[in-house]
């Protein structure tokens, strides 16, 4: 039996984790066998440019966390090494990032999320990962708004020189 100080430790973990849940935009569960430390410290390094956190939490800590935060679901998700991927920010950085990277590499696997509250599939978290960004959608948006402004100056020149050729 474990004793009191090592539950009590425990415990607190599980309510910081849950306290970090909560408050998370985005939580990712990812499979990381076969990759090295090198591979890691470089995906944790661009996880924090996008002030995201990663971290290897034991699947039971997850897993009461969750608990506590009444999210079910995620199951299946908790088997094997799990690392534990949290943004308080924007989820699509997070979701890109560990797509890219496990696009990368073979062996590294998104295994199922949490976004804003919701969970998440795998299929889900990498449609999300492959849209532009909102930086290239607002100029998409503004390209399109552009193109039409601009046939509707040319329209209205036209009906202008119209005009003045029959007077």
């Amino acid at each position: 039996m474990a004793s009191e100080k090592i539950l009590n430790q425990k415990k607190e973990e599980v309510a910081k984790l849950a306290a970090k849940i909560k408050e998370a935009k985005v939580v990712l569960l990812t499979d990381y066998r076969g990759i090295n430390v090198s591979d890691v410290t470089g995906l944790r390094a661009k996880l924090r440019n996008a002030e995201v956190e990663y971290s290897v939490i034991k699947n039971n800590i997850t897993r009461r966390a969750l608990a506590e935060c009444n999210i079910e679901g995620l199951d299946d998700a908790l088997l094997g090494p799990t690392a534990v991927v949290i943004g308080n920010n924007d989820y699509l950085d997070a979701c890109k990032t560990i797509y890219e990277y496990a696009k990368d590499n073979e062996f590294y696997k998104i295994k199922g999320g949490i976004i804003e509250g919701k969970v998440v599939s795998v299929e889900e978290i990498i449609t999300l990962a492959k849209l532009p960004s909102k930086e290239t959608l607002i100029g998409m948006l503004a390209g399109a708004l552009l193109g039409n402004i601009s046939k509707l100056a040319v329209a209205l020149n036209e009906v202008k020189a119209q005009k003045e050729a029959v007077a």
